[in-house]
C-alpha cells in the first residue's frame, strides 16, 4: 500500500452536528435526559451519549419515570410520537434535520390538496420513513427503490404500485437514498403515471448527494475502497453500494479494529470515506493504523468541505402536566 486517498466531504453533516450538539447541550443542563430513537445511526455516537447520562428508547413509555425532557432524533418523528410526549407531560427538543422536516411539510401539503403520496424509501422500518408516513398515512404508499432487493413486505414495487387517481399523485423520497437509484425509480413511476408530481427541489439532502459524488470521483481510481459506517446507516450503506459498483473491491468498517490485513494484498491505492453519522475520530484512527504499518504512506484528501450549519432547536415546555410513574 503506497497511497491513501480520503474523499471530501465525508463524516458528519450539518444535521448530525446539530442533533448531537442539541443532546449534549441538554444533557449538561439536566439529568435524566431521554432520547426517542438513536439520535443518529451510529453506535459509537449513541454509546458516548449514554455515557453522558442520556437514555435512548424506542417507546416513550419506556423512559425512566424521572425523565422530564426528551429529544427527538435527527430522522424525524410521526405526529403520534409528539402527541404521546404531550400526554406524558414531557418537554421536547426536536432535533429533526431541517431537510427531513421539508419532506414532512410536503407530505402534509400534498395530502391537503388531495394527492396520493408515493413515498420512496429503502426500508419500511426506517425511522425517517415512519416519520414521514405518519403525516398522512391514509393517502401514502411506501415504494421500494427500484434497485433495492425485494423482501420488505412493507414496500411496494414501483412497477406494480397502484393509486386511486392517476391524475393526482406525487412522489416524495427518503433523504438518504442513492441518487442514481432514486432517479431510476422516479423514471419508472413517471412512465406509469405521466401526471406524477415531484417537488421543485428533490428530497435527497445535499449531504447525501455530496458524499456520493465524492465517492464516485474517487472509487474508480483505487484498488480498495473503505467506507466507515454503521450497518444501520442508510446514507452510509448507500456509499458502500456505490463504492462496490465502481472500485475493484470495497469493504465496510466501523472502526480500526475491523481492518483485515488480507484486504490490502495487492492494493497500492486505497480510498476512504465515511457516513454522515460517523465521527471523524474513527476515520483518523483508521488513518493512523494504516500509516503505522506504512511509514511512507502518501496521504491525500480530494474534494471540498461543506460549510453548512443548522440552528440548534429550542426546548419546548411540556404541553401539559401528566402523572408519570
Amino acid at each position: 500500500m503506497t497511497e491513501l486517498r480520503l474523499a471530501k466531504p465525508r463524516g458528519f453533516c450539518a444535521g448530525v452536528v446539530m442533533a448531537i450538539e442539541a443532546v449534549r447541550d441538554a444533557a449538561r443542563d439536566e439529568t435524566n435526559l431521554g432520547a426517542y430513537h438513536d439520535i443518529v445511526h451510529n453506535r459509537t455516537v449513541v454509546r458516548r451519549l449514554e455515557e453522558e447520562g442520556v437514555t435512548f428508547v424506542e417507546r416513550l413509555d419506556d423512559l425512566p419515570a424521572a425523565t422530564r425532557t426528551v429529544v427527538f432524533s435527527a430522522h424525524g418523528i410521526a405526529p403520534g410520537v409528539r402527541e404521546r410526549a404531550a400526554e406524558l407531560g414531557l418537554a421536547t427538543i426536536d432535533a429533526t434535520c431541517p431537510l427531513v422536516t421539508k419532506v414532512h411539510s410536503e407530505a402534509i401539503r400534498y395530502a391537503s390538496l388531495g394527492y396520493h403520496i408515493l413515498l420512496v424509501g429503502d426500508s419500511s422500518r426506517h425511522q425517517e420513513v415512519l416519520g414521514t408516513l405518519g403525516e398522512a398515512p391514509e393517502v401514502t404508499t411506501l415504494v421500494r427503490v427500484i434497485t433495492q432487493k425485494p423482501g420488505d413486505p412493507g414496500l411496494t414495487d414501483p412497477e406494480t404500485v397502484t393509486v386511486p387517481d392517476c391524475e393526482k399523485v406525487v412522489a416524495l423520497t427518503q433523504t438518504t437514498l442513492s441518487v442514481d437509484d432514486t432517479d431510476r425509480t422516479i423514471e419508472v413511476l413517471r412512465s406509469r403515471f405521466p401526471k406524477l408530481v415531484t417537488p421543485s427541489r428533490d428530497d435527497l439532502c445535499f449531504a447525501t448527494k455530496n458524499r456520493q459524488a465524492a465517492v464516485k470521483a474517487l472509487a474508480g481510481q483505487v484498488d480498495l475502497f473503505l467506507v466507515v459506517t454503521s450497518a444501520h446507516s442508510s446514507n452510509g450503506m448507500r456509499l458502500l453500494e456505490l463504492a462496490r459498483s465502481l472500485a475493484p473491491r470495497a469493504e465496510r468498517v466501523e472502526s480500526a479494529q475491523d481492518l483485515r490485513p488480507e484486504w490490502f494484498s495487492g492494493a497500492n491505492k486505497v480510498g476512504l470515506s465515511s457516513a454522515a453519522s460517523t465521527p471523524d475520530d474513527l476515520v483518523q484512527d483508521i488513518v493512523a493504523t494504516l500509516r503505522s504499518g506504512n511509514p511512507n504512506l502518501a496521504l491525500t484528501e480530494e474534494g471540498e468541505d461543506e460549510n453548512v450549519t443548522f440552528r440548534r432547536p429550542d426546548r419546548r415546555p411540556a404541553a401539559r402536566l401528566a402523572a408519570r410513574g
